[in-house]
């Protein structure tokens, strides 16, 4: 399984990533279209290569729909370009921005071609790894909307986390440089 394989890529030092990546696989407090969705989504986000291909196939060998692999890539890719503009809005002194429209075609976001909830996780998870406080809001505030309990949008931010710390730790060991062998 492509989850066990990057899990293997880690040393010893992301042994608990190791870990968690193996448990968030077999989770089932989400649907496994939600599941591999916020992993693919997650992997997105942080866009680094190993990590991508492994989760792209493990994504793949659990059955994610066609429609569900473009609607995790199209949360990834919407939420790379809310999360600057809206995290922008959040952190500014000035209120004076929050009025004005964004000018920013999101259509996707009002019509997935996924189950709405499942597309607020993927939305949920990517906006956590990029660190918008104002879309981790927005978005949880439409999962309670439509009913999703706290421990689903919990899952999600859990292989958000570990997703994103595995790519940390590759992109580290992926270096070439004398001064990081033997640390």
């Amino acid at each position: 399984m492509p989850i066990s394989a990057l899990s293997a890529q880690l040393p010893a030092y992301a042994k608990d990533i190791a870990t968690n990546l193996a448990v968030l696989a077999e989770e089932r407090v989400l649907s496994d279209q939600a599941k591999w969705g916020t992993f693919l989504a997650s992997a997105c986000a942080v866009g680094e290569p190993e990590t991508l291909r492994a989760v792209t196939t493990a994504a793949r060998e659990a059955g994610l729909s066609p429609d569900a692999f473009e609607a995790a890539k199209t949360a990834a890719a919407i939420m790379a370009m809310n999360n600057v503009y809206f995290r922008a809005l959040h952190i500014m002194a000035t209120a004076d921005y929050d009025h004005l429209p964004s000018r920013l075609r999101m259509n996707r976001l009002r019509h997935p071609s996924v189950d709405p909830v499942d597309y607020e996780l993927w939305c949920v998870a990517v906006s956590a790894i990029n660190a918008c406080g104002a879309c981790l809001d927005s978005h949880e505030a439409e999962l309670r909307r439509r009913g999703a309990e706290p421990i689903q949008v919990q899952a999600a931010l859990r292989i958000a986390a570990v997703v994103h710390a595995a790519a940390k730790v590759l992109a580290v060991e992926s270096l070439d440089r004398p001064q990081f062998s033997g640390v």
